[in-house]
């Protein structure tokens, strides 16, 4: 029997970078899609490049998607790939737009052109609930987004529900709560507190510059949720799943424990900037994953504690490879 195939877009950012070791482990060929016209960083996925095939597509461009779905006739399809920065999404909200609401529509008819028995998995996110309006937040809350981001990803969400119903094809949605891991984007709060409190170890910097401290979020482990978005795409009918801890940690909470790892306080660093918080934030985002663990037997294995402790272990290790002259960082390490 033939391996499976499956296309991952956004293959080099975080989740697509875990999602394709992922799959490889299962015995997949994996296709990463990137734009060729952009400049890509294959950082996260060096380790693995010459076991991916790297192929050429845009979500802007529908003829070089339905052109790279007809050459490669993937299995599976994980729409990774979005602008997915925030605050980025205010200051481009027509890119955002294009890229992570049209994009989805232009992905999703290639596929119907082409192929519509292909299984296709969007990344949704718990920003499309926004200003929420139960808790904690399920399949069925209605969505209030408060960003550009928010209401871009409401419209592929929606997008994916009107294909799956109106040509029957197999394509569901993973609601994703905030995920994170040492490969999150250095804008990402999360990244920002852990390479900052490193980098103040190390005696690189000396003070932490943060927005909202009590905003709160639901946080796991990023390689714990590509798991289930793989097992979303083997169940017999295609369906929506909130992939989330189902507990909310402040923002504060993680400025503690991520200096706490390195036997620091962080009162002593930490400084609040009112240029960094939001025209509109979300209100409290905190996920009920019931129905992923009861039906897909899923739930977030990492905790929180355990998280920050993983993500400060891997900036020290990075800091200190700076500190005796540019050494690449390993795996991280415990300290």
């Amino acid at each position: 029997m033939s391996k499976k195939r499956a296309l991952i877009t956004g293959a080099t950012g975080q989740d697509g970078s875990y999602l394709a070791e992922f799959l490889l482990e299962k015995g997949y060929e994996v296709l990463g899609m990137v734009r060729r016209s952009s400049t890509v960083n294959f950082e996260r996925i060096e380790h693995i490049q010459d076991q991916i095939t790297m192929v050429s597509g845009d979500l802007m461009d529908q003829i070089s998607l339905v052109r790279l779905i007809d050459d490669f006739r993937p299995h599976e399809v994980y729409n990774l790939a979005a602008q997915s920065f925030v605050p980025t999404s205010w200051e481009q909200p027509v890119l955002t737009g294009d890229v992570s609401a049209l994009g989805v529509t232009r992905l999703l008819d290639a596929i119907r052109l082409v192929d519509a028995d292909i299984r296709f998995y969007q990344a949704s996110s718990s920003e499309m609930f926004g200003k929420v309006r139960e808790m904690p937040q399920r399949e069925t809350t209605p969505f209030y987004p408060r960003s550009p981001y928010g209401v871009a990803k409401v419209y592929g969400h929606w997008i994916t529900v009107n294909y799956r119903e109106s040509y029957g094809m197999y394509a569901c949605s993973g609601i994703s709560f905030n995920h994170e891991s040492p490969r999150r984007g250095h804008e990402f709060v999360t990244r920002k507190v852990c390479r900052a409190v490193a980098r103040i170890k190390c005696g690189l910097e000396s003070e932490l510059l943060l927005g909202n401290l009590d905003s709160q979020r639901d946080w796991g482990y990023a390689p714990d949720y590509v798991r289930a978005m793989w097992r979303m795409l083997q169940q017999e009918q295609p369906e929506d799943f909130v992939l989330a801890t189902g507990r909310t940690h402040t923002i504060r909470r993680l400025a503690e424990l991520a200096f706490r790892a390195v036997d620091l306080d962080y009162n002593d660093y930490v400084v609040q900037d009112p240029r960094l918080i939001r025209p509109a934030e979300v209100d409290l985002l905190v996920g009920d994953p019931t129905r992923a663990r009861e039906k897909l037997g899923w739930e977030a294995e990492t905790s929180f504690e355990e998280l920050v402790g993983i993500m400060v272990a891997a900036e020290v290790e990075r800091c200190r490879g700076v500190e005796v002259g540019g050494r690449g960082a390993g795996s991280p390490t415990a300290f």
